[in-house]
Order: structure tokens, then C-alpha cells, then sequence
């Protein structure tokens, strides 16, 4: 089965200013080129300096780029720092980086569930904060998305640190939709469906295999599938909402297609 075909815009992002972090990634790129179309101005952020500038370099004049070591705060505090000094302020945030490692509870070491969770969960929360502090001293109103997904709310052997960074972020985002509600700056999140090809998280065959073949829908994610809906949720059309999550899935996170009988099918 195809993506039905979209055309993107959807909506008008000129004059706005987007900070997206994992740009080098699968879905960062995806989301790097839909606001790009839209009108956006850019900058990307990944800690992958050789892939963000093969992106930088298909994006609009004016891109920015920062390589970013999402566990440092150093880096972190550089980020911002470009932020503050370029623009001001952002209008937008897409918390978009994570990692997505596999392994068991009993052989997982502690450093790494402190990657996880310092990339996954830590990092999220220091950007947030801190280019809301920029948009409050700005007086301007602003969007923030998470990425989460699916496994926010369904544990799964092997990627327990994975899906427990997810469901904190949902209550993150929520806290800060809260909070950050007395100054106009909407907190949402986007739960994308599932597109294999991370270099960072790299999948075996078997597993996607395995993903595509449960997908209501028939199909992985396609570029414009949770860009969309992102797009969507930092537009006007969105004002209204705030502290909310939108899966944009296939249907992958509803529940099973298999099916426990000898007849498989309906017809």
C-alpha cells in the first residue's frame, strides 16, 4: 500500500523562525524539508556534523546549523546561545532527537540507561525550558513538539529504558503545556509511525520485518505522514490546542492484526 499523495504547504510558516533537533536523522530531515516548503526558517541541530551538512546543504539560504552532543551541556548551552544571538527568540521547538537502543534489563549497564534517558528525556527538557525563556522575554507566543511515540504507553521487552523515556516525556509535555500556558506557548507531541534507516538506532531486518507486517494500515511512515500533522499542531489553525499527542501511525499503536483462530480473515 501507497501514502496517499499530499501536497505540503499545508500552511504558511514564513517569517518563522524553527529549531529542530536529530535533523540528520530519518524524521528529521523529513521535518527539516516540510518547513522548509512551508517557508520556515531553519536551524538544525544533530551531533552528526558530515550528515548536517549534507542537510544544510539542500535547505533554503539562511539555514543555520549547530552540531550538537545532546549529553553535554556545553553543547547544549551553544545551541542556545546561537539561538539567542541570531534570533532572539525561536517560534518554534521540535524536540525531535532520540535514540532508540535495544537490550535487557539485567544487561544494561547504567551509563547506558543514562544516555537514554539524557538524550530521550534530559535534553528535551533543557531546550524546552530554556527557549521558552527566550520566547517569555521576547513577549512572543511559541509551539513546542515532542516526538514520542507509540511506546509511551505500551512496555515492550528489550526496549523497557526506551519506552519508559516516552512515557515521561508525555508527562513532561504535558507539565510544561501547563506551565507554560500563562505565556502563550503551546506544548504538544507527535507520535510518528514506524520508518526503519536510523543510523543511530539501526533495526535487523527480522524486526522490520516484523513491524510492517502488524501495521493496520499496510505501511511504514512516509516523508510527509507526521510531518504534517506536526506542521499542523505549530500552526494557527492549532491555537486551541495545547498538551495533547497525536499519533500518526498507521494504526500501529491501537492493538494486534494477529488474529487467533484457523479463519484469518472476514471475507
Amino acid at each position: 500500500m501507497t501514502a496517499p499523495s499530499t501536497t505540503l504547504p499545508l500552511f504558511d510558516f514564513t517569517g518563522k523562525r524553527v529549531v529542530l533537533t536529530g535533523a540528520a536523522g530519518v524524521f528529521g530531515a523529513w521535518i527539516a524539508e516540510s518547513f522548509a516548503k512551508a517557508g520556515a526558517t531553519l536551524l538544525l541541530s544533530d551531533r552528526d556534523a558530515e550528515a548536517l551538512q549534507a542537510l544544510v546543504a539542500r535547505m533554503p539560504d539562511g539555514t543555520l546549523s549547530h552540531v550538537t552532543e545532546l549529553t553535554d551541556d556545553a553543547a547544549l548551552d551553544g545551541l542556545v546561545a546561537l539561538v539567542r544571538d541570531t534570533w532572539g527568540a525561536p517560534d518554534i521547538l521540535i524536540n525531535n532527537a532520540g535514540v532508540y537502543p535495544s537490550g535487557f534489563l539485567l544487561d544494561i549497564e547504567p551509563a547506558e540507561w543514562d544516555r537514554i534517558m539524557d538524550i530521550n528525556l534530559r535534553a528535551p527538557f533543557v531546550l524546552t525550558r530554556a527557549m521558552a525563556r527566550l520566547m517569555i522575554a521576547a513577549g512572543q507566543p511559541g509551539s513546542v513538539v515532542m516526538i514520542s511515540s507509540g511506546a509511551k504507553g505500551k512496555m515492550r521487552r528489550s526496549v523497557v529504558p526506551y519506552c519508559t523515556s516516552k512515557t515521561a516525556m508525555d508527562r513532561l509535555m504535558k507539565g510544561f503545556a501547563l506551565e507554560l500556558s500563562d505565556y502563550n506557548i503551546r506544548v504538544n507531541a507527535v507520535e510518528p509511525g514506524f520508518a526503519p534507516g536510523s543510523t543511530a538506532s539501526p533495526l535487523t531486518e527480522a524486526h522490520v520485518k516484523t513491524v510492517l507486517s502488524n501495521i493496520p494500515l499496510g505501511r511504514g511512515s512516509e516523508p510527509e505522514d507526521a510531518a504534517a500533522a506536526i506542521l499542523f499542531l505549530c500552526s494557527d489553525a492549532a491555537s486551541y490546542i495545547t498538551g495533547t499527542s497525536i499519533a500518526v501511525d498507521g494504526g500501529n499503536s491501537i492493538g494486534s492484526l494477529v488474529v487467533h483462530q484457523d479463519k484469518k480473515t472476514a471475507l
